[in-house]
């Protein structure tokens, strides 16, 4: 084949999307951090299957219609930073085909050149030994071999730029020192490359169809999208005597994560505790009772939770209603941490955050139901940063301030400094400059043995995280968290903030709370209930 049109691309496209589904769990896995947020593969498989989905539709069969369409739809569906960064990936490769009906080889190399370049310009400080310098590379020197082989088919420009992707991918350790360490390639790297992979088995008439559990798994995925993640399905278990020996976490873990996500499986002793975000509570716990009888049970409707806290976001009567000056955004997940917000004049609050990371088109939903003249989006988590910036170019004709708070102390202290008697250029610069001055420490546990800045690290440990770097790993979330306070508090900390997890118990939270007191500081502190985190801390 020497030329590429609508009808192959969708095919092309199509391949790629089922071959990153069936292997996004194992992109995921890549994470450098042993935390339960590796969400890289489970991002760019939902942002790259949304743009598929609305290039299919198109009845065309020029490439500019397919392609146009593809870039529209990753771009609305884009998810975390992997997710807009391929999504920009794309936007480029459509502006190269833009007037074309069919492309060569040579132009379908220029094409990938073009994407590298205009991902590269979406991100601010752009940082080797990732996904960038893995479309980088591949297309370059796809393009060298393309120029000397004027007469080069599409397939062997595949061919090519999926070879040099897998050596780009492979020197991606010696470009990022912490890759090197964990013992790890660049997960969104690795998720192009399984992009690119589908690309090629497609225009070799071998097109990559999605596995049966990849199809469970993102059918289950949408469905829970649909319903605001379903339940929050929590239990603990006393072991019984068959299991207490036998009882294996990995087995159960691989079970759940089949129900749902936001998975936690923990165990102590005879002890075993579960939280599942899921559509079928009644399943999990049928699974859970077959190991013991429980202890305790928990099951919320995160729907009804939504719908009470998400203040004016499903009103649709904008134009009934006098515009605002003002308006405020933010991302939180945990029934308390909504509450904080919404006492801080935040309109919407988006659910998500780690491990469920809104979309370009979740923010622009949201906005469109804001009637405000200025409206200031604090996206609370670094991975979500790109989707909000590229929601506010979207809906380029309101005027739209990201503020880039990269937690949720960050979103918390921006929005204690937003002034609705001031200018907007005055608040802007008084909530960006509030957030440089707040440390962010997590407590959560380990999903699997590594060794991080040379400190070993065991699964299923509690670690102490302040910024990026792991403080301690122990066995005991309390022990954890006192050592991390230790690590933030110093003579100049004046407010410290609190925020227990769902995992997390009022007794838990007022001992912390006594032991942070004794080192002279003011605290703040409540019961968030986010997942994923025993305890969020925030000093100032």
């Amino acid at each position: 084949m020497e030329n590429l049109n609508g009808l192959i691309f969708k095919e092309m496209i199509e391949s790629g999307s089922n071959n990153l589904a069936n292997h996004y769990q194992e992109v995921d896995t890549l994470n450098v951090f042993p935390v339960p947020d590796g969400d890289t593969g489970t991002n760019m498989s939902l942002t790259f299957s949304s743009g598929v989905n609305d290039a299919l539709k198109v009845d065309s069969e020029n490439i500019n219609d397919v392609a146009k369409a593809l870039s529209k739809g990753l771009l609305m569906g884009a998810r975390g930073n992997s997710g807009v960064i391929t999504s920009q990936i794309f936007r480029g490769l459509y502006q190269a085909v833009e007037n074309e009906t069919e492309v060569n080889g040579l132009k379908l190399a220029n094409a990938f050149v073009n994407g590298s370049r205009v991902a590269y310009k979406a991100v601010m400080r752009p940082v080797e030994g990732t996904i960038l310098t893995v479309i980088r590379e591949a297309s370059d020197y796809t393009l060298v071999y393309a120029s000397e082989n004027i007469n080069i088919t599409c397939v062997e420009v595949m061919e090519k730029l999926v070879e040099e992707a897998k050596k780009s991918l492979e020197r991606t350790p010696e470009l990022l020192p912490v890759l090197k360490e964990v013992g790890v390639v660049d997960s969104g790297g690795a998720g192009l490359v399984y992009i690119l992979e589908g690309f090629l088995a497609s225009l070799r008439g071998e097109k990559i169809e999605k596995s049966e559990s990849a199809a469970t798994t993102n059918s289950n995925a949408a469905q829970v999208e649909s319903d605001e993640f379903g339940y929050c399905t929590e239990f603990i278990i006393r072991l019984d005597e068959n299991n207490l020996t036998t009882f294996k976490e990995d087995k159960l873990r691989k079970s759940l994560g089949k129900l749902g996500d936001s998975l936690v499986v923990v165990q102590d002793d005879d002890i075993v505790k579960v939280h599942v975000h899921t559509l079928k509570p009644g399943d999990v716990l049928n699974m859970g009772q077959r190991y013991g009888e429980f202890v305790k049970l928990k099951i919320e409707n995160m729907q009804e939770q939504h719908d009470h806290l998400v203040l004016d976001s499903k009103d649709d009567g904008n134009s009934a209603k006098p515009k605002e000056k003002y308006a405020l955004i933010a991302v939180a997940a945990g029934e308390g941490l909504m509450e904080m917000f919404s006492e801080l004049r935040v309109n919407t609050i988006i659910s998500g955050g780690q491990t469920m990371n809104p979309s370009t088109e979740d923010f622009v939903e949201a906005i469109k139901k804001i009637n405000a003249e200025h409206i200031f989006i604090m996206p609370n988590n670094s991975n979500i940063i790109l989707a909000a910036q590229q929601a506010a170019q979207v809906l380029d004709d309101l005027d739209i301030h990201v503020i880039p708070s990269k937690s949720i102390p960050q979103g918390l202290c921006a929005c204690m400094m937003f002034n609705p008697e001031v200018d907007v250029d005055t608040n802007v610069m008084e909530m960006s400059e509030a957030i440089t001055h707040v440390v962010t420490g997590q407590v959560t546990y380990a999903i699997k043995d590594t060794t991080f800045d040379g400190m070993k690290i065991k699964a299923q440990d509690y670690m102490g995280i302040k910024e990026k770097e792991i403080v301690c790993s122990v066995k005991d979330k309390m022990d954890a968290t006192k050592k991390l306070i230790d690590s933030m508090v110093d003579d100049d900390s004046e407010i410290v903030t609190l925020i227990a997890g769902e995992d997390t118990s009022k007794e838990e939270l007022e001992k912390i709370t006594k032991y942070t007191e004794a080192k002279g500081v003011e605290v703040e502190a409540t019961m968030g209930n986010q997942p994923v985190y025993s305890f969020v801390i925030g000093v100032e």
